[in-house]
């Protein structure tokens, strides 16, 4: 389904859904995310009662349970602004899944679907509704790219940022062997099968080091935490940074031309 074309004109504010992940255990990849709306003359609204999106019941088949978080989280956006999630993952699961958890609920399907229209992932948003063009500013560096395959499925969400990080020439973006396999977090699956969470975090952590790249990029702080962990066990000290903060840090100050 084709999205963003209710905003063709550039919002003046946004909405900003943090995520649970990025909340507890990432918190400056949110506020990163925050300053690059903002140095686009975005005003930022952050909920303050946003929870999960309640992702891990739907996917572990606990509907009720997913229906009341999704209904908590859908009261939090009354006024008909951009939802801008710094997860794909998560993203995917408001944009795609909301509808469908009330399906057979009419008046609540339309105001999922409502919403649903409303959803981005960041670099989505950041590409194709802010049209940004950016001067980079940063010194010349090798990067190796890795989306969940939840967002690369459902929002597309390494062809946006691989646009982004184009636009910075003095970044270099190796390819890895495994782009389109999972890292073994699959939310819960890591905690139902955690030998196999392990061993595809092992393979996917080879292949991105494998790339002789200074370090990896990912707009999931999931996905991103389950490889650092794996590298940090090992001792080894390439690691993942998450896009918002890795752009934040090579942008040239805003006034600056591209």
């Amino acid at each position: 389904m084709e999205r963003g074309n209710r905003y063709s004109q550039r919002p003046t504010d946004v909405y900003f859904y943090a995520t649970c992940l990025v909340d507890l255990f990432c918190p400056e990849a949110g506020m990163d995310a925050i300053t690059l709306l903002e140095r686009e003359g975005i005003t930022v609204h952050f909920p303050e009662d946003q929870t999960c999106c309640g992702q891990p019941a739907y996917t572990s088949g606990f509907a009720n349970e997913a229906r009341a978080v999704a209904l908590t989280q859908m009261r939090l956006f009354s006024e008909d602004w951009p939802v801008v999630i710094p997860s794909g993952s998560c993203a995917g699961i408001m944009r795609h899944h909301y509808p469908k958890l009330f399906a057979d609920e009419p008046q609540l399907k339309a105001k999922a679907k409502a919403l649903a229209e409303r959803v981005f992932e960041l670099s989505e948003f950041l590409l194709n509704v802010l049209k940004v063009q950016w001067k980079d500013a940063g010194k010349p560096t090798t990067v190796t790219l890795h989306t969940s395959c939840a967002a690369r499925r459902e929002m597309g969400t390494h062809e946006h940022a691989r646009a982004l990080l184009a636009q910075l020439p003095n970044v270099n973006v190796a390819l890895q062997h495994h782009e389109s396999e999972c890292c073994g977090f699959g939310g819960t699956f890591s905690l139902k099968h955690p030998s196999i969470s392990s061993a595809m975090a092992g393979d996917k952590a080879d292949a991105l080091k494998e790339t002789g790249a200074e370090a990896f990029i990912s707009a999931d702080c999931g996905c991103m935490m389950n490889i650092n962990t794996t590298l940090q066990k090992r001792g080894d000290a390439f690691q993942g940074r998450h896009l918002a903060s890795f752009l934040c840090e090579r942008l040239a100050p805003k006034g600056e031309k591209a």
